[in-house]
């Protein structure tokens, strides 16, 4: 079997599968395991346990799938257009949502398509051993990335191109085939700190390294409980992730809007009032972020996350009357953000 044809092949399939670029790495990461361990011992993933159990098998694709020899990378662009970004975060009565989860959820429609990828890929090689994955299992995705060529990790942590920016999701097809791996770009932050000097939190502590416990992504979605005061006012009215590392990157200027249907924005969450979502209710919330991301946080974080932003949002009769509805939700977690929100003046 030719390996250069195939991979050759493969990216070809790739892009005819919606991905704008797929590479092949190896399954050695070292330094990068270095870092994650350091990162662990510094407690910087906050209360993701699954960080921590994974452990090394996230540097080492081989402990995850025996026989694993190279890792095929793929890109989706998602930039999906709709209300501007700088206004919704200007305005604070509306909430925003990260741009990733205005659609459907990316988990469904890239491992659709890796899948699909697997396929061919397995039926071309014979018996292969593979397996696709897409956020969905312990890998080091954007070191694998990296070292597929498809982009760098940039200050923020992030995989960046200097053509397409970052506004994409990975996805990854684990192979025992020997296909020849493609080399790394190169790095193009440069001396810019634009994504470090803008994160509301400080999250980005120092270039390359992200304290997860500071970032509001981590805050919003992440976290079980309330949300510690400190990093209250800074989330403004981010109710589910954020963007602003992204947004303020120069690289993103290039940045293509997503072809794929299923990442264009759904129930008006590119601009919606935070009144109008705070009443959601239970039933209302499931049905309209059935097939989302946004759904895996549940209607009790997100009733706190909308309540935070309300009390960032000026003190009017039609805020504080919203606010008043869930004064006494059988969630603590609710009340205590209710509290908090009517509190703000």
């Amino acid at each position: 079997m030719d390996c250069g044809a195939l991979a050759a092949q493969i990216k070809a399939w790739g892009r005819e599968l919606g991905f704008r670029k797929v590479g092949v790495a190896a399954v050695a990461l070292p330094e990068d395991e270095r870092r994650l361990l350091d990162w662990l011992a510094a407690d910087r993933h906050g209360t993701m346990e699954y960080m921590r159990r994974h452990g090394t098998m996230r540097a080492r694709p081989a402990q995850l799938l025996p026989g694993t020899l190279r890792v095929v990378s793929a890109r989706m662009d998602y930039w999906p257009g709709g209300a501007g970004p700088a206004a919704v975060l200007a305005d604070p009565q509306l909430g925003y949502v990260s741009r990733y989860a205005l659609g459907r959820d990316y988990h469904k429609i890239v491992r659709a398509r890796l899948a699909q990828l697997a396929a061919r890929i397995a039926a071309a090689a014979g018996s292969a051993g593979y397996r696709a994955f897409t956020d969905s299992a312990p890998i080091l995705e954007k070191a694998l990335a990296r070292d597929a060529g498809l982009g760098w990790i940039g200050k923020h942590t992030n995989l960046l191109d200097r053509h397409d920016g970052s506004w994409f999701f990975l996805g990854e097809v684990f192979t025992d085939l020997p296909l020849p791996v493609d080399e790394r770009v190169s790095a193009h932050c440069g001396s810019c700190t634009a994504c470090i000097d803008v994160c509301p939190t400080r999250a980005i502590v120092a270039p390359y390294q992200l304290d997860a416990r500071r970032c509001i992504s981590y805050l919003t979605i992440e976290l079980d409980g309330p949300i510690p005061e400190e990093f209250r006012v800074a989330i403004g009215n981010r109710i589910y992730g954020c963007d602003d590392c992204q947004l303020v990157c120069p690289w993103n200027r290039y940045a293509k809007p997503a072809t794929e249907p299923g990442f264009h924005p759904r129930h008006g969450l590119d601009a919606a009032r935070l009144v109008e979502l705070f009443a959601w209710t239970e039933a209302e919330f499931l049905e309209r972020t059935a097939g989302s991301a946004i759904r895996r946080i549940g209607h009790v974080r997100w009733l706190r996350n909308i309540a935070i932003a309300l009390g960032n949002s000026p003190a009017t009769g039609e805020r504080d009357a919203a606010l008043a509805t869930r004064l006494d939700h059988p969630s603590e977690v609710v009340r205590e953000a209710v509290r908090w929100a009517l509190a703000r003046r």
